[in-house]
Parts: C-alpha cells; sequence; structure tokens
C-alpha cells in the first residue's frame, strides 16, 4: 500500500502531501485543481514514467528546474529526482540506485483515465504501450528487452535514412534487434493470451449486455523476424526506415465477433475500455502476488449509472483505491471510503 507521497515542483503542485488510506479513497475537486496530477505523480513515483505525458520533462512546474517525489510504500522510502540538467535520479531507502530494475520491484500500478478509451478506437501504439506497461510489471526481463529492442530500432534506421551504402553496417544491428524483437512478442503473445478470460469476465461484470470478447495479439513480421526483416529490405530502402517488428505489433480486440472499433458503440467501447484496464490490473496482481494501486482518474463522468456501480463492484476490496471526480453525489454509498479535496494546492480530508 502507498502510505504517503510528498511533491515537490510536480505540474501545478509547489509542495503537496498526501497520505491515502489503505482501502478505496475518495478525491473530489473541481477541475483543474491538480486531481490528475496527483494520480499521474504516483504512477511516476511507483513505475517512472507518466501515463499522460511523452517524458519527465513534460511534468516539471512550470518555471522551475525539476521535480521531486517522495514516497512510503509498506516498509520501503522511494524517491524520483528530476532535472533537466542531470536526469532522473533514484533513490531506495536511502540508498542511490545507479539501475532502476531494483526500484521498480516495489511499486504495482494500475491506471484508468478517460483517454483510455484510445485502446479501442486509437492507433496501435496506444495498444503496444498497454502491454508494455502490463509487460514491464509482469515479467523481469520485458524492460531490459524492450530498452535493447529500442537501441537496435534507432541505430537501425539512422543507418537506413544515411542510404544504401550503410549496408553492412545495418547488418550488426539485426542480431540485437531480432533476439530482444522475439522476446518481446513472445511475452506480449503470452499475456494476450490471459488477458482475454479476465476481459471477457469483466465486460460480464459491467455490461448488462455481457458481449463475447475477443484479445488477440498480432505479431508484426510474424515468428521468424529474421525471415521477416530480409523480406522486407526493399520496402526498407525505400521507405528508409524498419518496416517490420514489435514497434508494429498490435492487439486486436473484438466484441461479439466483429472489430471494437467499427461496429461498437460508445458505450460498449467503454465498457471493453474499462475491462481491459481491470483485467490488466488483476493480471499484474496474479503475476506478482498482491494487487496494484488501483488509480481512477475522473473516468465515471462518461459512465451511466449502472456501469459507474457495475465498475467499482468490480475493483477488489482488499486493493488500495484512489478514485477521483469533481463529485461524488451521484454515489449512494462509499462505504468506509475516505474522503479527499485540494484546496489551495493541498490535499485536505473532506466531508
Amino acid at each position: 500500500m502507498l502510505e504517503s507521497i510528498v511533491l515537490h515542483d510536480f505540474r501545478c503542485f509547489a509542495q503537496a502531501g498526501f497520505h491515502p488510506a489503505a482501502g478505496l479513497n475518495l478525491l473530489s475537486a473541481p477541475n483543474a485543481s491538480g486531481k490528475s496530477s496527483m494520480l499521474e505523480a504516483i504512477c511516476v513515483l511507483l513505475r517512472l514514467q507518466s501515463p499522460r505525458a511523452g517524458s519527465l520533462g513534460e511534468t516539471v512546474r512550470r518555471g522551475t528546474a525539476g521535480f521531486s517525489l517522495r514516497g512510503r510504500l509498506g516498509q520501503r522510502e522511494l524517491v524520483c529526482h528530476y532535472s533537466s540538467a542531470e536526469g532522473r535520479r533514484l533513490v531506495l531507502d536511502d540508498v542511490a540506485q545507479r539501475k532502476s530494475d531494483e526500484y521498480l520491484a516495489n511499486g504495482l500500478v494500475a491506471f484508468f483515465s478517460n483517454e483510455d478509451i484510445e485502446l479501442v478506437r486509437g492507433t496501435s501504439s496506444k495498444r503496444r504501450r498497454f502491454l508494455d506497461f502490463l509487460g514491464s510489471q509482469c515479467d523481469a526481463g520485458y524492460l531490459k528487452h524492450l530498452r535493447a529492442y529500442e537501441r537496435a530500432l534507432r541505430s537501425r534506421n539512422f543507418l537506413l535514412k544515411e542510404g544504401p551504402h550503410r549496408g553492412r553496417e545495418l547488418v550488426a544491428y539485426d542480431g540485437p534487434l531480432i533476439a530482444a524483437g522475439k522476446y518481446l512478442a513472445d511475452v506480449r503473445a503470452v499475456l494476450s493470451r490471459e488477458l482475454e478470460p479476465l476481459v471477457a469476465k469483466f465486460v460480464r461484470q459491467i455490461s448488462p449486455r455481457g458481449e463475447a470478447t475477443a484479445v488477440r495479439h498480432e505479431r508484426s513480421g510474424g515468428v521468424d523476424l529474421g525471415a521477416a526483416l530480409a523480406a522486407s529490405a526493399a520496402e526498407e530502402r525505400r521507405l528508409r526506415q524498419t518496416v517490420v517488428g514489435p514497434h508494429r505489433d498490435d492487439v486486436a480486440l473484438e466484441l461479439d465477433g466483429a472489430a471494437a472499433s467499427t461496429f461498437a458503440s460508445e458505450g460498449q467501447q467503454r465498457t471493453l475500455t474499462l475491462a481491459l484496464r481491470l483485467a490488466q490490473a488483476e493480471l499484474i496482481g496474479t503475476r506478482r502476488g498482491s494487487p496494484p494501486v488501483y488509480l481512477l482518474d475522473d473516468i465515471f463522468g462518461e459512465l451511466d449509472t449502472e456501469r459507474r456501480r457495475r465498475l467499482l463492484a468490480a475493483l477488489p476490496a482488499d486493493s488500495q483505491r484512489i478514485l477521483t471526480t469533481t463529485t461524488w453525489q451521484w454515489l449512494e454509498d462509499g462505504g468506509e471510503a475516505a474522503h479527499w479535496t485540494i484546496a489551495d494546492g493541498a490535499i485536505r480530508a473532506g466531508a
């Protein structure tokens, strides 16, 4: 459980502290008050990546050089500093960390937002990022292989842009690209298979109709990436970029046998989106032996009353849940929830 987090110069917060309860936490405040930024800070502290920004530099408070996040997760103290001059610095239990592996072994996160609808409607990059966020928390080697693949891909694409005279150098990156790419694709395929029955379960829980679902990993280049690279050589020379591999993977999502992006209603798409996130969270908990921290960022306004009720019921009672919205007037019974609000840049206990 996240026991505390202290922010310095993160987004709109000059300084703020938050001490969430172990169970359900309801954070209500007007728009543009910092609700989303608080959940984003928790995600950055625990997973070192923002669900809203492409880089940590975008989260630094305007006019400042960097941010600092400090938190306590169970018996561990985590600190993440970032500045444009020095980059990222990590401290775990007062010990500076040269690598992020041991740091990331502690915090688990499931993040829900309104933008998640793009998992169904959007480009394949959204679904790859979904799998990467899952893989990084479920598989010990995933991040290492993802970084290796990205390095090889950048180098390879640089040489392709230089022109055909760099062909001999290009071959040197094929081995690392294929090895890391096969690892990533294999893990993604397994995770997709494990997700499918969980997504089906949560669609039945959230939707009155309970549509049949399918989740299928689509591997760019097939099972033999080396052969696919060789076969695409002419296309690579023409486009001057690597055209097959895990950076082109996708996940096919279907409802009642039809593509969810094309044939599903908005209500069905939102149900599928929630089911994907709930399935992701449950799979993280199953793989790691404890549930992640559930962060739900202002998603209830887009749901009808029945779906709101069903979603709340689907969140595991033994997990820490932090939910934000502008108002909880629609919530008939918050149970033993801890209520919070934001006023003058500070998190305060609310009624």
